[in-house]
């Protein structure tokens, strides 16, 4: 990534405002979310060749607002207001903002002025998703309408001289037909090269890693999963035997992970590796528990009570390294004012004390297909790359109600059963996430000539570019009847198995 290669995306605390940052990284352009309130003199420092206003929940009328120093707008620098956004530039220049009679919400036909070069090469006509209540009743003295709806006059605003831009709907989701398309049509606006990678961004992460660390010590939270991985050999080529990574074994892995995990790391890389068999440990914290954020919670607490009693037997350490990704974070309300949906161990669920210096997120404002990219980038198997998402806190979360070590088994085994199937039916590239969950409902069945009363299990499988919202995946019934056939015929104590068909959203993708 190079300095003059930047996009600036200035945070309104939109629902979208991440999204917005990975489809301009896809059209190769590095972007970085900065609060809506950097100083002047921090843009000029940064010099982004554009700035993009995110959306956001305020109305600019209202005291206390989220705004910009109007000297922003003249910078010369080109930049694109997205529904909040666009209000803000308005405002800003002298037109005039209002509460809409008819609120916009879901995808919307929008008319185009394809002749603008913000709408090169599109259609005069395109579905858009909108989700707004107020709208530009006035434009500011030197911009054109370049776009309306039905029920909203302007849905788009330009000055081509000033190459400043704004539009009322959501370009960075899917439910925009082409919505890239603009974010890319922007960058030519802006005169990007295009010339970011995930190479580049391997580059930049080793060379900022090793000038923060430097020749202090850093422990990594290893778990195995992709994050994690990914995370401590990005971390090993920067500090090499300066990392250790402490894998603990909490017991909650999938059949057969924990040794798989520690061959790899023993035998592929020159990485220290230190495994704690800590099963016996978290069983007993989590004896009884049944509410799925105090299990979190506890899994979060005991990990870091393991890190320090290893760090306190290697000596001084300064850094914890953790394989946090943005999916983590906005689900923790981690992301200016998101609500939180559940916390993770590895952000929401640590406490309050911990004897590092500082946390290290070096995946932070990554997705995971672009995690995974960075791991093919980093010369990681493809194996450990493409290995199935795992939450921290492991199969606790996929238990519901109590956790014991007979539940456990029974999940291990299922879960095993069903990824060896989905494998051998070569959909293991195809589905983004598939997983068994052992629920806490018993019910009636027949085995032979037998009255059974045993555990349902649930099987969970969703399609997901960024694992922000997820599509139920369409198993052939072929493939689920195996499945189901084997698990119950294979394993004892479960007599039913069911197919979850809910989407994120409403449903997350993990049932905790």
């Amino acid at each position: 990534m190079k300095d003059n290669e930047k996009i600036l995306i200035l945070d309104f605390y939109g629902q979208y405002n991440q999204l917005i940052a990975r489809r301009v990284r896809e059209c190769n352009v590095y972007s970085e979310i900065v609060p809506f309130d950097t100083s002047i003199e921090k843009i000029k420092e940064i010099s982004p060749k554009g700035i993009i206003f995110t959306g956001g929940p305020s109305s600019v009328y209202e005291k206390d607002a989220p705004m910009v120093d109007k000297e922003i707008f003249e910078l010369g620098i080109p930049i694109l207001g997205i529904c909040y956004g666009m209000q803000l530039i308005s405002y800003s220049l002298g037109g005039n903002v209002q509460k809409a009679e008819k609120r916009e919400y879901g995808t919307t036909l929008v008319n185009f002025d394809n002749t603008s070069p913000l709408f090169k090469e599109f259609d005069n006509q395109n579905e858009c998703l909108m989700s707004h209540t107020d709208f530009v009743e006035k434009l500011p003295e030197g911009f054109v309408k370049i776009a309306d709806t039905s029920h909203c006059p302007i849905a788009g605003m330009a000055n081509d001289a000033k190459k400043i831009y704004g539009i009322q709907f959501h370009p960075e989701v899917n439910h925009t037909k082409n919505g890239t398309k603009i974010i890319s049509n922007f960058l030519d606006i802006c005169g990007c090269q295009r010339n970011w990678n995930m190479s580049s961004f391997v580059e930049d992460s080793v060379k900022r890693l090793r000038e923060k660390i430097g020749d202090k010590k850093a422990l990594c939270a290893l778990s195995g999963g992709v994050d994690s991985s990914v995370a401590a050999v990005l971390l090993n080529k920067a500090i090499g035997k300066n990392l250790t990574c402490i894998f603990v074994d909490h017991g909650l892995l999938r059949k057969n992970e924990g040794d798989e995990v520690e061959k790899v790391f023993r035998e592929q890389y020159d990485i220290n590796l230190i495994r704690v068999n800590a099963k016996d440990r978290f069983l007993s914290k989590l004896a009884g528990v049944t509410e799925p954020e105090k299990k979190r919670k506890i899994i979060g607490e005991e990990f870091i009570r393991v890190f320090e009693e290893e760090a306190k037997k290697i000596g001084k350490v300064e850094f914890l390294v953790q394989g946090t990704i943005y999916p983590d974070v906005i689900e923790s309300g981690g992301s200016g004012k998101g609500q939180t949906i559940k916390s993770h161990h590895n952000v929401g669920g640590l406490p309050d004390y911990v004897d590092f210096e500082e946390i290290i997120e070096p995946l932070r404002d990554l997705f995971k297909d672009e995690v995974r990219k960075t791991g093919l980038e980093l010369g990681i198997p493809e194996n450990l790359v493409y290995r199935q998402p795992f939450p921290g806190p492991g199969l606790a979360i996929r238990i519901i109600g109590d956790i014991t070590d007979e539940k456990l088994e029974i999940l291990k085994d299922a879960d095993y059963i069903f990824r060896e199937e989905i494998a051998k039916a070569g959909l293991d590239r195809t589905l983004n996430q598939y997983f068994a969950v052992l629920t806490n409902l018993k019910s009636v069945g027949v085995m032979g000539d037998g009255r059974t009363y045993d555990y349902t299990l649930a099987l969970r499988a969703v399609e997901t570019s960024d694992f922000m919202t997820a599509t139920w995946a369409k198993i052939p019934y072929d493939i689920l009847e195996k499945v189901s056939s084997r698990i119950v015929n294979e394993i004892k104590n479960i007599n039913r198995v069911v197919y979850d068909i809910t989407s994120k959203p409403p449903a997350t993708i993990e049932w905790e």
